[in-house]
């Protein structure tokens, strides 16, 4: 028997037949009707879940044998191993049985006893991909993982570790070998790209696409595709499978970003909040090597935000009908680099100088960018612009002014509305006396009445009872909710500000959330509550992978900045990451970049052409090619049309489209839509424990509850905020807000009013006066704000119920008068009776003798000066209280001589003593 599959197998053709499978016209093998499902789409067979993945080998072949979770089914992929320089992949259709696939494996063996038979070499968990550098072709293997997320009942991965396998033999390169160097470097190279880091993947969940996306989306097969903007794998699947379209079983998507989850516990209803980050594979890499845009429209540093909270009450995304479950939301944000031309040259500077490398009048690669973004999310688009508008020296400021002429030309073509620009320098609010969260929260109201957020279902009635109740009317109830449009949010590096401000938007948008969940009675969540911590503490994880992923180090500044929160104690931390960004930005981004344009395929090693640490850069590896221009756009109609339609919120959902009946199935497995999850989360044939389960043992926020906390006075509400008396009765010093001091409780109707209290402030005058004549003017056109009012005024009465102390003129209070004290303080208080004031005031003699020795200090001080200690006082003990005075009279501290304080001797006890 040939060690080829098919050869191994066309003789025997009672083994297919005792299997039930049945040979179509063109060869082509596939499973009964019987076995699978159908939908009313594509009459095509469902696709087979692999999630365990054993590696043989022979002389001339790889057999990856794929099975799902159960062991129950599987599927073969072959890999030729004969010619190393091509690489061919042959998947087999067939569906085998556990029977069967032992069947194979037996004859595969045996086929090749004469050549070293068949071997195991490794169990895996996912196919990373292929990739070839000089020499041949290696396979990436995931060999550990983690589950870090759970949606709907499918979990989400985290790789822990890979391996890389050379494909045919000797393509491995040997050590110290000076043939295959060239290939070692490559390989060295590829590892750079650490894939235990960060990078995700999903058996059962479109994680590159949004909830709400895959919730909506028909559940037709032919209507599925991964979205490749976030696929970091796709050029190392392509080698081996041609294309991500084809719905092959064996493609496992992979994203790099950032995944984490966490509960909120409301008195043992749990709510999950998940946060998805997406990084884009497109014009990847370091933060001062990749800058800006490049002309295809993609910026660096991109990076999809979303917000998913749901009711646990039923676990799967499915209720009634396919993908029904109106316990779930979304709420999706975008993060990238300003999309204009501009660089930063790296060197020795910790803040390099930026330079606009190219005007473009017509603003085209930012048109390709939010014509992108329309596709993606809808309209409006909402850029929030958080850059820096005075400066001593001209930097960020160079990059705004350009930036605001590319929003007003671009959105002048555009219907109103569609993309709004708002320019708003948070490091100056920052710096002032400004409520800075205050304002970003009013912002984010406003952001999300124009975005609104996905509801998977019906708005809860005690919500459309409110509504009726406010309105004296009845009111429709809402059936389902969509996002139509994104906030974009962006400062010079997309980390530090950008982090923040995505925090309070989340922060707005985690209370309607939970409002058009029933769970709160407004869409509203207090800051220093359990539910904001826990969200904060998830949005600094977030900030700090990002912030590595792309600038080397963790965020330097932190929402608790901006709420001007432990400012001191930070400031060694922001110094630290300050110098681990600026070590990384100097000598490893290069290695860095060379590594994800090796692993993404923007580079790919050919002989007889430079390698890639020969390349002077990286411009044209991730530009177009000069001679192979792409076709002009419109300058004015730069837009594709039919993007900026919106989705009606009451429009039928299309994910509930009439499936045909379903037809008995032999196998019950993560492939069918309605009970996969339940095999996947559940697990029926593997015995588990609470303590193994991911699900209990996901964060919580009763992580936040104090181990003091004693039942019947603790409240274990995580909206209630938690601030001790101390510091609610802390005032504003200075016209600088204690953010610990009172909790944000202030409706969102009253932060907006505020704000535009705060637009609305007279500006400073930037006329050509002289100094003199602006003091002149300004003093006779005094101009006092709100706030200082509010302050003056707190000045004012803040003794205006202090209890007055009573006088002893004519107190008659016999405790008053039986005080140790009260004597004396009476003779003081008369002292103005006396004939004499100044002498005829008793004083206590202790006082009196006290006086006179501080008076007589100097004195012994000079006699001790002027002739020595020895003849003044024999002991030595007089010499050092003298000579720590001097050290007082020159330094204004106290300094005590350790041996006269620590020396037992009786003599030295009195000095002591005397001191």
């Amino acid at each position: 028997m040939s060690a080829d599959l098919r050869h191994s197998l066309s003789p025997d053709i009672n083994l297919h037949e005792k299997a039930g499978i049945k040979q179509q016209p063109g060869g082509r093998l596939s499973a009964p009707p019987a076995m699978e499902f159908f939908d009313s789409e594509s009459n095509k067979v469902d696709r087979l879940v692999l999630n365990k993945f054993t590696l043989y080998e022979t002389k001339t072949n790889y057999y990856m044998v794929g099975s799902n979770q159960s062991d129950s089914r599987f599927r073969i992929l072959k890999i030729d191993r004969s010619t190393p320089t091509e690489l061919t992949v042959i998947e087999d259709d067939i569906i085998y049985s556990k029977q069967e696939i032992n069947d194979i494996l037996t004859a595969l063996e045996e086929g090749n006893r004469v050549s070293g038979g068949l071997n195991k070499v490794i169990t895996a968990y996912g196919i990373v991909g292929f990739i070839k550098f000089t020499e041949g072709y290696y396979i990436s293997l995931i060999t550990k993982r983690s589950a870090v997320a759970l949606i709907g009942g499918h979990y989400i991965y985290h790789i822990d570790e890979t391996v890389l396998k050379p494909i045919a033999q000797g393509t491995k390169p040997e050590k110290n070998s000076s043939k295959n160097s060239d290939e070692q470097r490559y390989i060295n190279i590829f590892n750079n790209v650490d894939l235990t880091k960060n990078f995700y993947f999903s058996y059962t969940y479109d994680i590159t696409h949004t909830l709400q996306h895959n919730m909506t989306r028909p559940p037709s097969r032919r209507n599925f595709s991964y979205n490749e903007m976030f696929v970091w794998n796709s050029y190392l699947l392509e080698n081996g499978f041609r294309s991500l379209k084809n719905n092959s079983d064996w493609i496992l998507p992979i994203i790099h970003g950032f995944v984490d989850q966490s509960k909120i516990s409301i008195f043992g209803r749990n709510i999950v909040v998940t946060l998805i980050a997406r990084r884009s594979r497109y014009f990847a890499g370091a933060r001062f090597l990749k800058r800006g845009v490049n002309d295809q429209g993609y910026v660096a540093n991109d990076v999809e935000t979303e917000q998913i909270v749901s009711e646990m009450s039923t676990t799967s995304f499915h209720r009634s009908g396919l993908h029904d479950n109106p316990y779930y939301t979304s709420y999706v944000q975008h993060r990238g680099s300003i999309p204009l031309f501009w660089s930063q040259d790296v060197n020795m500077a910790p803040k390099p100088p930026i330079e606009i490398n190219f005007r473009d009048p017509f603003f085209a690669a930012a048109a390709l960018h939010f014509d992108n973004m329309f596709k993606r999310y809808g309209a409006p688009i909402i850029v929030l612009n958080l850059i820096k508008t005075k400066e001593k020296t001209p930097r960020e400021g160079i990059l705004g002014d350009e930036f605001s002429e590319t929003m007003t030309y671009l959105s002048q073509f555009l219907p109103d509305k569609c993309l709004k620009y708002i320019a708003w320098d948070m490091s100056k609010a920052r710096k002032g006396d400004d409520d800075v969260v205050d304002l970003m929260e009013g912002f984010a109201e406003e952001y999300l009445a124009d975005t609104g957020f996905f509801h998977s279902g019906p708005e809860a009635w005690i919500n459309v009872l409110k509504r009726e109740e406010k309105e004296g009317k009845p009111q429709k109830r809402r059936m389902c909710l969509r996002q139509n449009g994104i906030v974009r949010t962006n400062c010079i590096d997309c980390l530090d500000r950008t982090n923040a401000a995505q925090l309070i938007i989340g922060k707005c948008a985690l209370g309607h959330q939970l409002y058009a969940l029933g769970i709160i009675d407004k869409p509203w969540v207090s800051v220093d509550s359990d539910v904001v911590n826990m969200l904060t503490d998830m949005y600094h994880d977030h900030g700090d992978t990002i912030a590595l992923q792309y600038g080397g180090s963790n965020l330097v500044n932190t929402i608790d900045s901006y709420r001007k929160i432990n400012q001191w104690t930070s400031h060694s931390r922001d110094l630290i990451e300050n110098l681990r960004r600026y070590y990384n930005n100097a000598f490893a981004d290069a290695e860095k970049q060379d590594a994800i344009n090796l692993f993404l395929g923007n580079f790919t090693p050919e002989k007889e052409k430079p390698h890639l640490w020969e390349l002077p850069n990286d411009f044209y590896l991730h530009n177009d090619d000069p001679r192979f221009k792409r076709q002009r756009r419109s300058y004015i109609h730069w837009w594709t049309k039919d993007v900026l339609q919106p989705k009606d919120d009451q429009q039928l959902d299309i994910s509930r489209y009439q499936l045909v009946p379903r037809i008995a199935r032999q196998f019950d497995d993560e492939t069918d839509p309605y009970t996969g999850y339940w095999v996947e989360y559940y697990r029926p044939r593997l015995f588990t424990s609470f303590e193994k389960l991911f699900a209990s043992n996901m964060n919580s926020t009763t992580k936040y509850i104090p181990s003091s906390a004693e039942l019947g006075t603790y409240d274990y509400s995580p909206f209630v905020v938690r601030t001790t008396p101390q510091a609610a009765k802390l005032m504003n010093i200075g016209g600088v807000k204690k953010w610990l001091a009172l909790p944000n409780t202030k409706p969102k109707e009253i932060i907006v009013e505020e704000k535009k209290k705060i637009e609305e402030k007279p500006k400073k005058e930037k006329d050509n006066l002289s100094l003199m004549e602006s003091i002149v003017s300004k003093s006779l056109n005094p101009i006092v704000s709100s706030n200082e009012a509010e302050e003056y005024k707190q000045y004012v009465n803040q003794d205006k119920n202090m209890v007055l102390t009573s006088t002893p003129n004519g107190d008659t209070d016999p405790s008053l008068k039986s005080h140790s004290e009260y004597h004396h303080y009476a003779n003081f208080c008369c002292r103005g009776n006396l004939p004499n004031p100044i002498t005829d005031l008793k004083v206590p003699r202790i006082d009196t003798k006290i006086y006179d020795e501080y008076l007589e200090y100097p004195r012994k001080y000079a006699i001790i000066k002027a002739a020595g200690s020895s003849q003044y006082d024999s002991s030595g003990a007089a010499k050092s209280r003298y000579q720590a005075y001097e050290s007082w009279l020159k330094t204004g501290k106290l300094a005590v001589n350790n041996s006269v304080i620590n020396n037992k001797s009786k003599g030295n006890e009195r000095g002591v003593k005397n001191l």
